[in-house]
Order: C-alpha cells, then structure tokens, then sequence
C-alpha cells in the first residue's frame, strides 16, 4: 500500500507531479457509486467529506479531475457511499474491526460482479469513470496553479 498525504491538520495538500497520473486530489473526501436506471454503476464520484452526499434523481456535475472538457451531467437512480472509516488518528487509531482477508476477498468478488461485462472483460476492457463534483475540481485545480512552479521562456 501507498500512502498520499491530502491534508495536514484542517488544511489540503497537494503532491505535484508531471505525470498528472500520480497528482493527488487534496482534502478530505467521500466517495460514492452513482447507478444508473438499468442497476450498473455509472462512475464514482468524489467530493469534499463536508458536502451533503448526491442524491437519487437530482442531477450532478461530474468533471474528470484532469481533462478540463471531460464532464457529464448524471441523474443517479441509485447512490451508494463507498468508503468507510476504520483508522482515525485524533480517536487512537482503530475505530472499526477490520474484515478478515477472506471476506475482503469475497466482498471484492461480489463487487465486481455488480458492473458491466465491457467493464470486467480482460481484453481492452472499458475504463470505469472516477470523477469529481464541481467544488473539488476547482479547489484541486486552483490549489494546483497556486502550488506548480512557473516555467520561464526566454
């Protein structure tokens, strides 16, 4: 496991990088899995932990956190929070049993089975979608402009 720093104390960070792959995306987030009407998963989308969660039938903003003309409008039929907090520092550190490695390995097996076959397929499988809502693109973005050094031109 690899672990990115994203915030020091109340403020996010930002690890810079020129392989815009291994940029991180700063601040505390929420991941959650937006469904479409048909029951697979349509992307997931991350936001600051603050902000209330999206809701079912009501529209969202997703942004590819690089390609500033990626962007899509989804109407989620089924929102579903992904992560669950089992380590926090300012409570001693374990908050939540930890599953054992056999159902982490069942969990996983019967999470995938819940996307589209394009997506599972071992050859060229299509890319499954992680984007962010509005508010964190432009944070991570202007933090980013703030923090990368400027190239001169002479």
């Amino acid at each position: 496991a690899v672990y990115k720093l994203v915030q020091i104390e109340a403020t996010p960070c930002i690890k810079l990088s020129e392989n815009k792959e291994k940029v991180t995306i700063p601040g505390r987030k929420m991941a959650y899995r937006l469904y479409g009407s048909d029951g697979y998963p349509i992307l997931d989308l991350l936001q600051f932990s603050d902000e209330a969660p999206p809701k079912k039938g009501v529209p969202v903003i997703c942004k590819h956190p690089f390609d500033t003309m990626m962007r899509g409008l989804v109407t989620p039929n089924h929102v579903e929070e992904l992560l669950d907090l089992v380590w926090d520092g300012s409570k001693g550190g374990i908050v939540k049993a930890l599953p054992s490695i056999h159902e982490v390995r069942d969990f996983a097996q019967m999470e995938s089975k819940r996307f589209k076959d394009d997506i599972r397929r071992n050859l060229n499988p299509t890319p499954y979608k992680v984007s962010l809502d509005s508010k964190l693109f432009k944070y991570m973005h202007e933090l980013w402009e703030r923090e990368a050094p400027m190239r001169e031109f002479c």
